[in-house]
């Protein structure tokens, strides 16, 4: 007898698709995912001809703003996100990084005034694939993939 898994359908919500596996644990914390009382399925290491390996995340009854999925973008910036509505898709975007990052990210520089002040953080985007590099507004030190704090979206 063959055994077949499968992942139930949303209704009503949002799907985020190919998001590196090693990412989805970060997008769950980044969203606050572990706060809300919605259904939320998640997988990773799933089979991906784009990514080799890839992760998903359901989450039913819930869309983001563009805050959310910017932040979204900066980890995981080939992330595709489909808006579910009565079990159809009706909406498929492709994550990009914006070219100006405002108050989602942390300057890396501990005297840059954002870290000392009540100064939202203003960075400009200088490569966005395959890595990402931000340089502050402020400071004009450059922050980059492995240096990224995301300022998360904790309810």
């Amino acid at each position: 007898m063959e055994k077949q898994l499968k992942v139930s359908a949303i209704k009503d919500g949002t799907v985020l698709d190919h998001i590196p596996s090693d990412q989805v644990f970060r997008v769950i914390d980044i969203l606050g995912l572990d706060n809300i009382p919605n259904q939320i399925t998640f997988g990773i290491n799933l089979e991906s001809k784009l990514l080799g390996k890839k992760g998903i995340i359901k989450i039913s009854d819930r869309y983001f703003e563009s805050a959310d999925i910017n932040r979204i973008a900066l980890v995981a910036p080939m992330a595709k996100i489909n808006i579910i509505h009565d079990f159809e898709v009706v909406e498929k975007r492709v994550l990009n990084v914006p070219g100006t990052i405002n108050g989602i990210v942390k300057c890396m520089n501990p005297i840059c005034i954002t870290n000392h002040q009540p100064v939202e953080t203003l960075f400009t985007t200088l490569d966005s694939q395959p890595n990402v590099r931000l340089l502050c507004h402020y400071c004009e030190k450059i922050t980059d993939k492995d240096n990224l704090k995301i300022i998360s979206n904790r309810r």
